[in-house]
């Protein structure tokens, strides 16, 4: 399976245009969304690193990643419609720091288990944003934006739990939290699929992502035959980047509605 660098790079350039752009609510929810992504991306590509990953994209990943993840941080501080939501994303500033200073570390096994109790802080506060401006919506698109967006970020969790897990990193908790996520990813497309909102389009997309899935969960099960430097671990890497664009173009679908 072979991961084109223009991916990568077509991926930066239209989060990073929707970052500058006007925001409506809609977008919002899903820019608030995918900075609970990137939070996981972002671990997920340092991990990689640390466990010798043969891709040469995670370096790139984790760099685009973190500083997309600042400027949707400023953007949505600016477009915080109450004070709640402002008290929020300025709690998410402080975690945000923690986060930042690991993922700068040197990669390494070591330094892991404090790196993803920062990381959780850093999602806790993502999600609890995204709920918030959720709220405020009034279009039945808003919890679809919320729930489609949700799917990239499992799709990033899983695959930072399993390189956790390739580095024996709190080998109950990897297995704990990688049942859970591919439960709840399992279940929210079935809800997608059925909305009365999803368009044939949609569908179209959902049943794409459902193929990526196949690839991605059957990749996830070879973890207890993936040392750290296999190849299953790119496999793991370049399945959570196609089953994440995929799912982006669905909350962009979502996010577009204007019912």
């Amino acid at each position: 399976m072979g991961l084109q660098r223009r991916h990568f790079l077509g991926l930066a350039t239209a989060w990073a245009a929707s970052a500058w752009a006007q925001v409506d609510l809609a977008d919002a929810i899903n820019m608030a969304g995918r900075q609970r992504m990137l939070s996981q991306r972002m671990v997920k590509a340092w991990l990689a690193l640390a466990a010798q990953a043969p891709t040469p994209a995670a370096q790139q990943v984790l760099s685009q990643s973190m500083a997309l993840f600042e400027r949707q941080q400023e953007q949505l501080k600016a477009y915080a419609p109450s004070l709640a939501i402002r008290n929020t994303y300025a709690a998410l500033d402080t975690a945000w720091l923690a986060l930042r200073e690991g993922l700068s570390t040197s990669p390494g096994a070591s330094r892991a288990p404090a790196l993803l109790q920062a990381d959780a802080q850093v999602l806790a506060l993502a999600q609890q944003g995204t709920t918030q401006l959720e709220a405020t919506s009034t279009r039945p698109a808003g919890p679809l934006v919320n729930l489609a967006g949700r799917q990239r970020m499992l799709s990033q969790r899983l695959a930072k739990f399993y390189l956790a897990g390739v580095l024996q990193v709190d080998p109950a908790l990897v297995g704990a939290e990688m049942s859970r996520a591919r439960n709840d990813f399992l279940q929210a497309q079935d809800t997608l699929r059925r909305a009365p909102e999803t368009s044939v389009r949609i569908t179209e997309e959902l049943t794409l992502a459902d193929g990526q899935w196949v690839f991605f969960d059957a990749a996830l099960k070879r973890m207890s035959s993936a040392p750290p430097g296999s190849k299953p671990l790119s496999d793991v890497f370049v399945a959570s980047e196609n089953l994440l664009s995929v799912m982006d173009r669905v909350t962009g679908m979502y996010a577009a509605l204007k019912a």
